[in-house]
């Protein structure tokens, strides 16, 4: 397919998206599953157009003066893939399969609109409803965290130190670019894709399939890191999920102690069955059942909160999430939250610690969760977060934002998805 059809398809796509309020990924697996004569090629490029217009939606839109499907796949180009109006419609005359070029109303908006002059939530690239709450995070660059967050992301891996260290790693997977992450102590990043391009199935590769890395952002690695960790410790990750943290938190513990992971819903914690067998992961123990968790109150060293939340942070890799998302379910997130942080809490044993982390950059989900449970939960104390991070993170003190409440790390200033951390010492 040449870049007309591979626009046409896009289109469909977003339509489609528009039309039944559906997952990206789901209806990108469909339109493939009903055009089978697309190659893995044409399928990448699709895809890469969809996702870009997806991230650069408003943006996009401002550039053609429309919020439309065709718009915004047309804008996706003119932002991401360093095409012109006049380039692309010279890339599309004589395709059959192209959608019409833009016409002299598109070519005259796209020519006079320069993001410069948008609106600050068109250059941010977020709802409206979203852009008190990015200010109210970032204060005067509140902006270009967000229009960060529309970027490409890049593929991040973490090196499971129980089987292969990161030289090893980094050197079978050579021909991908990859390199040693700039601050996760076991990080490899390969680097965003441009254009048409894509990543590598890394997950094909021999060395995944021996156990020796696992994917998993280094915003994540860095907030594993922070939990401090070490062998032999009682350890309960409370929201385990799939289970990445506790792998990781694992190979720190160098296989050491126990892990217990734990998640209210059973059908999360599937996925971690097969990765502890790759990955040889003996200390985790899954509990499943909250009856389970009961000998566990008030014995564990550390409780891990991965706590569930609007994934704000991860808007680089699901962008389409950034237009679901509404009020509402944010402040059912925040209820959540406020119950786990009561709950949890009475696992962790005087002098132990409880982290709280989330993938969000709203403060209504990290600092002021904690403001809140402190004011509720007397026996607990913040630990000292710059000691905390220059402990782990000597030199980099400029990679993080330290709040009154906790560490965030976000695309902008770190290099990473938006992550926040926070960890509270039982003082008994």
């Amino acid at each position: 397919m040449r870049l007309g059809g591979r626009l046409a398809a896009a289109i469909e796509v977003l339509e489609d998206i528009q039309r039944r309020h559906r997952p990206v990924a789901e209806a990108l697996r469909d339109w493939g599953v009903s055009h089978r004569f697309a190659g893995g090629g044409d399928r990448s490029a699709i895809g890469n157009i969809v996702y870009d217009a997806l991230r650069r939606k408003r943006s996009a839109a401002w550039l053609l003066g429309a919020d439309t499907p065709r718009a915004v796949g047309f804008g996706a180009l003119l932002l991401e893939w360093g095409q012109t109006p006049q380039s692309l419609n010279a890339a599309l005359d004589g395709d059959k399969f192209a959608p019409p070029p833009l016409d002299a109303d598109e070519l005259q908006a796209a020519s006079r609109a320069t993001l410069a002059d948008a609106p600050p939530a068109v250059q941010a690239d977020c709802p409206d409803w979203c852009a008190p709450l990015f200010e109210q995070t970032y204060g005067p660059e509140w902006v270009k965290e967000g229009a960060a967050l529309a970027e490409r992301p890049p593929l991040d891996l973490r090196v499971n130190t129980l089987k292969s260290d990161r030289a090893k790693v980094i050197q079978e997977l050579v021909e991908t670019g990859a390199a040693a992450s700039a601050l996760a102590t076991q990080g490899i990043r390969i680097a965003p894709i441009q254009g048409d391009g894509r990543h590598p199935n890394v997950q094909a590769e021999p060395a995944f399939q021996k156990g020796w890395f696992e994917i998993q952002d280094e915003g994540s690695q860095i907030a594993a890191e922070l939990v401090g960790a070490e062998p032999g410790m009682q350890l309960l990750d409370y929201c385990a999920g799939a289970g990445g943290k506790a792998l990781a938190l694992s190979a720190i513990m160098d296989n050491r102690g126990q892990i217990f992971a734990h998640d209210s819903e059973k059908q999360r914690l599937a996925p971690i069955f097969d990765r502890i067998r790759r990955s040889e992961n003996r200390n985790i123990q899954v509990v499943s059942k909250p009856g389970e968790l009961t000998p566990l109150e008030a014995h564990m060293d550390i409780v891990l909160i991965d706590a569930p939340c609007t994934g704000s942070g991860t808007w680089r890799r699901r962008p389409d999430a950034k237009w679901r998302l509404t009020q509402r379910q944010l402040e059912a997130r925040m209820a959540e939250q406020s119950a786990i942080l009561d709950a949890a809490s009475t696992y962790v044993k005087p002098g132990g610690l409880l982290a709280y982390v989330t993938c969000s950059v709203f403060d209504d989900e990290n600092g002021a969760q904690i403001a809140a449970f402190l004011a509720r939960a007397k026996n607990f104390e913040l630990v000292d977060h710059r000691a905390l991070w220059d402990r782990h993170f000597p030199g980099h003190g400029d990679k993080a934002r330290f709040g009154a409440f906790g560490i965030s790390l976000s695309p902008a200033l770190s290099g990473t998805d938006g992550f926040y951390f926070c960890a509270l010492r039982c003082a008994g």
